[in-house]
């Protein structure tokens, strides 16, 4: 059974599984479906286009599946989706997607931080904490076990990768690479993330092996050379297959 408050307003056309609570001042929208057990504290507004799983938290002022901030953006159907036990914190806002990707998507187990911002089309992976402030433009990825401290400004199109930790204030418009400290003015690779690493459960032997990956790319003039070395003296690591993957995937560069 979900608890609604009498100040609230639920559109009889949304979708809500049992146990949610839904306080004062709160609107939820006509194309909304809500799974189980979420908490959504007073002043929250869902949009039309919100997909919401189970367990998150909603904190005052949050809106999610807001209309994209793209001047292209023309009314079309999109979605902004969410999974599972998320701390979702105030005056964070969420835009739905645009035609280009046709929605964004949040994932499970992350903790965004007051005031920050989802552009239309990115993806969040899981696991990852988002410092107060920080803003995302649109189709930017963030994979899984990021961590990204407060005022950073993250251009569009750019990707962060997994287990990485970004310094507050800073700003990029390229992509950060797995496993890093990424900071400093203009924004650069300041070291292999150690500490959370270890914290993640990395052993001191893949932590080895990700920093010799990283010392080998960076000393090449051509990064793909670099790439192709730490390739071939690491074959069977993931971490440095996804590292090198990574760097090969990517279209707007890599932070030096």
């Amino acid at each position: 059974m979900n608890q609604i408050s009498p100040l609230a307003y639920v559109d009889p056309g949304a979708q809500l599984g049992d146990g949610n609570i839904i306080g004062p001042f709160c609107v939820i929208n006509k194309d909304v479906v809500i799974g189980n057990n979420n908490h959504f504290l007073n002043s929250v507004t869902v949009h039309d286009g919100a997909r919401i799983g189970s367990g998150n938290e909603f904190f005052p002022g949050a809106s999610i599946a807001t209309k994209p901030q793209d001047l292209k953006f023309r009314g079309e159907v999109t979605t902004a989706e969410i999974g599972d036990n998320n701390s979702i914190r105030e005056n964070v806002t969420i835009s739905r997607g645009t035609a280009s990707k046709g929605k964004t998507i949040v994932g499970s187990g992350n903790l965004l931080m007051e005031n920050m911002h989802v552009a239309h089309d990115c993806v969040i992976g899981n696991g990852c904490i988002i410092g107060n402030s920080t803003k995302f433009a649109g189709e930017a990825i963030v994979d899984d076990n990021a961590i990204i401290s407060a005022e950073v400004l993250c251009h569009q199109f750019c990707r962060v990768g997994s287990y990485v930790m970004i310094q507050g204030g800073s700003r990029f418009s390229q992509d950060i690479p797995p496993y890093i400290i990424a900071g400093k003015e203009p924004i650069r690779f300041a070291g292999i993330n150690l500490v959370g690493l270890r914290r993640r459960g990395f052993s001191n032997e893949t932590i080895e092996m990700i920093h010799d990956a990283y010392r080998i790319i960076y000393a090449q003039g051509l990064m793909k050379d670099g790439v192709a070395e730490a390739r071939a003296k690491y074959p069977d690591s993931k971490e440095v297959e996804y590292i090198c993957a990574f760097i090969e995937q990517s279209k707007r560069g890599i932070i030096r």
